[in-house]
């Protein structure tokens, strides 16, 4: 062997990435040979068979595909591992071009971002990640040219690292990054919704306390009666807006009850299908359901929301199949569903209606968002559901695809209660004779809360603070029986007001008023010892029936007179 042929094999060798181990013995033999010594020959050709079985060895035992290929990218040499993922031998592998092999042979070409053909223009390794069609898989792809002695390419490794499990975990967490900006969105909005609901409920509470005071005095013949009352039905549609816009900024669960989530579910469905006699409601509901704690009325609200764009989606009608079953999270489900792990309570509501795309998909939990025309929707609906489902400690999903339905997941937290059915309160008006301190910094509040407690006969102190009120009570703690109280003022707030009252006399009595609702800070106060909370805007009946609630409950100390309560 001469000069030439040993720098061509140890070039081989160093490109390979194993020459180093062969250059020692091998430039030695060289030397043994170029002085003539006899037993070069065959030296020289058990270090190269050595080498060569070193090479082969090392080129098999790479874990990833590994081929060598010619310039027209024709494959010499395979290893165990590309042998293995194709199935084939590498005698029936020898030959092949690459792109046979890996990808779409029908194309009779490399593909576009085939690594080879970058590396035939710069003469450099050249790495790419690119999808290999026949092996299913994303891959990071490294070629590297061997070249002789002149600088021709003589052959190609290709070598190729499965990266499709750290594709997927990035693009799980390139979701759950999604999930977390689209949470902060909307809890965002939800601040700005809550403020806007809690300010129209104190112009609403001005309105219903007047109209409420009205028609008390009104006879049921007046000519004004009718329109009064239904002055008063457009109040109650804006504090229905009001309560789905606190819904949504998870405003709080008025009325919470064990529930059995089938016989509520079906009650709506029932109320549901008797208006839309097109739509066929299908139910397969799990016998053995866990109970939830939920606020029913504010459940009705969400099924009822879910039905109508159900509907909206099936024009023509179609079908409703609703679905309820008993689910255990486990801490690897938790970041998808947007749930704690443990016990929950799954309710799917799906239609064959016109589904829709993912750009609406992304947005349709959002306040004000809809895709129907104007006039026709207030885009409040599915954000008051995501609200008030979020605010009960659950989640909710939504599966679609245009022309192919949408189907709505929701998660609620079990509990181990008993189920309780909802009663209606009595809509009676009791009066009384105590003195009561209303607090209140929206003086049209104040107004309507004094007038309306004097036509209940009680004695009403007003004040427009909370340092007021502290001023006021000091001065008159003997004389007063309950205090009615706003929990959002300026200064000193209604919590703050309530612990200095409650410094002052242990035994206060104090009902929270708010647009907000009784969940987040009224919660709070309620568990330091508030008697009890009232929603704005509230009728004369509601007020005089907290109140008297309120008033009863009291120590013997302060007991009310039975003689002088009643009702009207």
């Amino acid at each position: 062997m001469n000069e030439t042929e040993v720098r061509h094999y140890e070039m081989d060798l160093l490109q390979s990435g194993i020459a180093e181990a062969v250059r020692g013995p091998m430039r030695l033999s060289f030397e043994i040979e170029r002085n003539g010594s006899m037993p070069v020959e065959q030296e020289l050709r058990r270090s190269k068979e050595k080498s060569h079985r070193e090479w082969i060895s090392i080129f098999q035992a790479i874990g990833h595909p590994a081929v060598i290929m010619d310039p027209g990218y024709r494959v010499i040499q395979a290893n165990r591992a590309i042998c293995r993922i194709l199935g084939k031998s590498e005698t029936e592998l020898f030959g092949k071009h690459c792109y046979e092999l890996f990808h779409d042979h029908r194309s009779g070409h490399p593909p576009a971002e085939c690594p080879i053909r970058k590396m035939l223009i710069s003469g450099m390794v050249e790495t790419v990640e690119m999808e290999m069609e026949l092996l299913g898989e994303r891959f990071i792809v490294s070629v590297t040219p061997l070249l002789d002695d002149q600088g021709n390419l003589r052959k190609i490794i290709h070598i190729a690292t499965d990266i499709t499990y750290l594709k997927e975990s990035e693009d799980e967490k390139k979701k759950l990054r999604n999930r977390l900006t689209q949470i902060q969105k909307m809890e965002a909005i939800g601040t700005l919704a809550g403020g806007i609901a809690h300010d129209f409920n104190n112009i609403l509470m001005g309105l219903q306390g007047h109209i409420s005071m009205f028609l008390h005095n009104m006879d049921p013949e007046h000519p004004y009666r009718v329109k009064l009352e239904n002055m008063e039905s457009y109040i109650r549609r804006g504090a229905d807006l009001t309560k789905q816009l606190l819904g949504f900024a998870r405003g709080g669960k008025y009325d919470v009850k064990p529930t059995n989530m089938n016989d509520l579910l079906g009650r709506s469905a029932d109320l549901f299908g008797r208006t839309r006699k097109e739509i066929s409601i299908y139910r397969s509901f799990s016998e053995d359901l866990w109970t939830v704690d939920v606020d029913q009325g504010q459940m009705d609200q969400v099924f009822l929301n879910l039905f109508v764009n159900a509907s909206q989606a099936m024009p023509g009608g179609g079908h409703l199949d609703l679905q309820t079953e008993n689910i255990v999270f486990s801490e690897t489900d938790v970041p998808m569903v947007g749930v704690t792990k443990g016990r929950y309570v799954g309710i799917s509501v799906t239609d064959d209606g016109v589904g829709m795309d993912k750009k609406t998909m992304d947005r349709i939990f959002e306040p004000f968002f809809t895709t129907k025309p104007k006039g026709m929707g207030s885009g409040l609906g599915l954000a008051s559901a995501y609200g008030i489902v979020k605010n009960h400690g659950g989640g909710i999903h939504v599966y679609s695809e245009p022309e192919k339905g949408t189907t709505m997941k929701i998660y609620l937290p079990a509990t181990e209660g008993q189920p309780l059915i909802g009663e209606k309160t009595k809509e009676e008006i009791f009066t009384g004779w105590e003195t009561i301190l209303v607090v209140d910094d929206e003086p049209i509040n104040v107004s309507v809360m004094v007038e309306m407690l004097e036509m209940l006969h009680y004695r009403v102190l007003p004040a427009g603070s909370g340092q007021e009120a502290i001023a006021v009570y000091m001065e008159k703690r003997a004389e007063i029986d309950l205090v009615i109280m706003d929990m959002i003022m300026p200064g000193i707030s209604g919590g703050r007001a309530f612990d200095i009252l409650r410094e002052i006399n242990p035994d206060v009595a104090v009902i929270l008023a708010s647009g907000y609702s009784v969940e987040g800070e009224a919660r709070m106060i309620i568990n330091r010892g508030c008697r009890g909370f009232i929603q704005k805007p509230f009728h004369l009946q509601e007020l005089s029936r907290k109140v008297r609630e309120a008033l009863d409950n009291r120590p013997l100390r302060a007991a009310s007179d039975p003689e002088q309560t009643r009702t009207l």
